[in-house]
């Protein structure tokens, strides 16, 4: 009876073996054979200021209106104490600071203090312990009226106060600063200003910025912001968008050359996404340019990345309004562009260099590439196009020009766009995919036949856009991202065609969003990053150097059985790293066997980002529900044996 019982177990653990290696799937490898070269910079950041991501975001400033700009000036701010009719004026000074027109005059004769709240971009971020400076433009004739500030909690308890006391009286604008602590942390704080004495007083630039900013630069970024940025160890940042260069109309236009010199001298313009959306409508919503072409480029050296900056064209957003320079009016934007370049790369004796070297960088930025417009289109486009590209390669034919092949990944505007950019050699074209899930799917085989002999692709703009629901950051789903994980192999396998490649949006502030999904989301103190983010991670981390070979059955591996896959070599590490994409809801025995090997070195290591549930996303304020996880292998032959878990995203590094 033992016996037969021994067989009978042995025979059932065989049959289980033989149906395991019949489902078995193998996945070749050729380490030797080179498909393609990865561009070093291929993985990036695309930056646009939409969502808050700059003011009130990733520029550290917590005063909002602080120098009464915005199309209702006190927009911002509410009295405090008993203010009388006089007592405070907007003054307009507009032929003297076009760029920088309205401050405010306090005038007192009693002395009973009166003041100003400000309410912060959704509030003020506030930390305990933490030092923030206060700083004020002023004028005055005679000495008279002192300021306290107080930073005050969600319940109006002060947390934090300080007396400036304005020291010249001259008649002449000064600068001045004071620091002090905080007292309690509060996401919703608010900004006090009371005024004492009696007297007249002038004010402008009215400002609070914490001290832990990034790198501890005065007035400069969030740090954390800054540093998941610089996690995801970008090749490039693409700023300042997206459709704020464009503007509403040309009025509105993103214009560099008001974004550089000092910060009280940059003009304001309202954010085309202050109306964009009737159900997010956000009119407190302006561009005061403290972020601006400067700092972007000092971002992208501080984190490693090719600066990437865009320029308008002469074209308004053709969605909106569709205005167009005339083509013999066109000089103005053409010299922006050459000036930007001179900005970036001019040496400290011409115009534009000296104007960086100035601002702190007398090195070059070491600018390559620019980009003419952004999701234009139409024959407008091209003919004004042709003006930029024979001017600019003329003057500097080392800078690779990027043009916009419209908004969508097909349909007549793109057939046309790509037809026509393509016989002027335009450098890079700039595609834009917003799809569902299963267009990325479906899509990951979309660059196996282009044209390897023309002009470069960059995936200027991807996200895939899921189900809905009552919470923003529910759109950034693992359905989503791992739909993007399986296209983007698709764009890895074909790195000799795709030269660069970024998510959009990047950023969005959970009380003051206008577009989802966005690939990071905030509030005032914190960073939450999503599905999405974790997925470009891992191709950004794991670029390697080159593409290698990988079939299954003989076929690149593009959504066969729901598998995804590519392979490149790290030359650095000298490691294979392989991608797999397992869409399926069960998992997959899967065989990676290494042709041109023998046996591997050992130190293999496979990173899994996965969740059962496809709506599953990471909650703004909670622990994050998809996060990846890394653990180490043993192998040692030529063939690697996983089980690989269903609906996951898998980076396996295979040192050789």
């Amino acid at each position: 009876m033992k016996l037969t019982k021994y067989l009978l177990i042995a025979a059932t653990a065989f049959q289980s073996l033989s149906f395991a290696a019949a489902q078995e799937k193998t996945i070749v490898v050729d380490v030797n054979t080179k498909t393609a070269d990865i561009n070093k910079n291929m993985w990036g950041v695309f930056f646009e200021d939409i969502n808050m991501g700059a003011d009130g975001g990733i520029y550290a400033e917590l005063v909002k209106n602080r120098s009464f700009e915005f199309f209702r000036p006190t927009m911002g701010w509410k009295n405090l104490g008993p203010v009388e009719e006089a007592n405070y004026l907007i003054l307009n000074r507009q032929n003297k600071h076009a760029s920088n027109p309205r401050y405010l005059q306090v005038s007192k004769d009693k002395a009973t203090p009166i003041g100003l709240l400000n309410e912060g971009f959704r509030g003020m971020g506030v930390k305990e312990g933490l030092t923030y400076d206060f700083s004020v433009l002023y004028r005055q004739s005679k000495e008279g009226i002192k300021l306290k500030i107080e930073l005050i909690d969600s319940s109006n308890q002060v947390i934090g106060s300080t007396v400036l006391n304005p020291s010249i009286a001259d008649g002449q604008w000064h600068s001045q600063e004071v620091s002090f602590k905080a007292t309690k942390t509060d996401p919703k704080a608010k900004l006090q200003v009371w005024f004492e004495g009696k007297g007249s007083l002038d004010l402008d630039m009215i400002s609070l910025f914490p001290s832990d900013t990034w790198k501890a630069r005065k007035k400069g970024l969030r740090a954390d912001m800054v540093q998941v940025l610089a996690d995801l160890k970008p090749g490039f940042l693409r700023f300042p968008g997206g459709c704020i260069v464009e503007g509403y109309d040309l009025a509105q236009r993103f214009q560099w050359k008001k974004t550089v010199g000092p910060i009280e001298q940059r003009q304001l313009i309202v954010n085309r996404w202050n109306s964009e959306f009737a159900h997010r409508l956000t009119p407190d919503y302006f561009q005061t340019f403290g972020l601006g072409f400067f700092e972007y480029f000092q971002l992208a050296e501080d984190i490693g990345a090719e600066p990437l900056p865009i320029i308008n064209c002469g074209m308004a957003c053709q969605f909106n309004s569709g205005e167009v320079v005339p083509l013999n009016e066109l000089d103005e934007y053409v010299q922006d562009a050459l000036d930007l370049i001179e900005f970036a790369n001019g040496s400290v004796d011409t115009k534009w260099g000296k104007l960086r070297a100035s601002m702190g960088h007398p090195e070059s930025f070491n600018l390559k590439m620019i980009g003419i417009g952004n999701e234009n289109w139409g024959p407008q486009y091209i003919e004004r196009l042709k003006i930029f590209q024979n001017i600019i390669k003329k003057e500097y034919p080392e800078i690779e020009i990027i043009a916009s092949s419209g908004t969508d990944p097909e349909g007549e505007r793109f057939e046309f766009l790509d037809k026509e950019l393509r016989a002027m050699n335009i450098d890079i074209i700039d595609e834009h995919f917003y799809r569902n899930p299963e267009w990325f799917l479906t899509n990951a085989n979309r660059y196996d036949n282009y044209d390897r002999n023309t002009s470069k692709i960059f995936a200027g703009e991807y996200a895939s856009h899921s189900k809905n629901s009552t919470k923003p950051e529910y759109k950034n789903n693992w359905e989503a991202a791992l739909s993007e994980a399986a296209f983007l192999t698709g764009v890895e396998r074909n790195a000799d065609v795709v030269q660069l490649a970024s998510y959009a949006p990047l950023f969005a502030h959970i009380d003051g969003w206008q577009w989802t999904p966005d690939l990071i989301w905030v509030d005032n103190l914190s960073v939450y990053l999503t599905p999405s983010y974790y997925v470009q991670k891992m191709f950004s981390t794991n670029k390697g150097s080159h593409v290698v070979e990988l079939n299954l059955e003989g076929k690149s591996v593009t959504g066969q059985d729901g598998l995804y896959s590519s392979a490149v070599i790290d030359d650095d590490t000298k490691e294979l790293i392989v991608k797999l994409v397992n869409i399926n809801k069960d998992s997959e025995l899967i065989a990676i066997d290494l042709k041109g090997i023998k046996k591997s070195q050992g130190n293999t290591t496979i990173t899994t980002l996965r969740h059962e549930d496809p709506l599953a996303f990471n909650e703004v304020g909670k622990i994050p529900n998809v996060v990846p996880s890394m653990k180490e292998l043993s192998y040692k032959s030529r063939k690697l044996i996983l089980d690989v878990e269903g609906q996951s995203f898998n980076v396996i590094r295979i040192k050789l």
